[in-house]
């Protein structure tokens, strides 16, 4: 599995994980879900996304974006 598909499917999670705990403790978890969105934001705009740098130090191999 690339770094690309990893970091995609790490996000996803991430993002489902924040809006179940939204719905069922506080909407304060719709932070977690903001910071993701921003994230993939700018690294959509820099090519800096941090999962993806440490990712690529472990040895994973890389994909077209990273």
């Amino acid at each position: 599995m690339s770094i690309d598909r990893i970091v995609m499917a790490f996000a996803g999670v991430v993002i489902l994980l924040s809006l179940s705990l939204a719905h069922y403790f506080s909407d304060w978890w719709l932070l977690l879900t903001a910071f993701v969105g921003l994230n993939l934001l700018q690294s959509a705009f820099t090519g800096i996304c941090p999962l993806a740098m440490l990712l690529k130090r472990f040895g994973y191999a890389s994909g077209a974006a990273f």
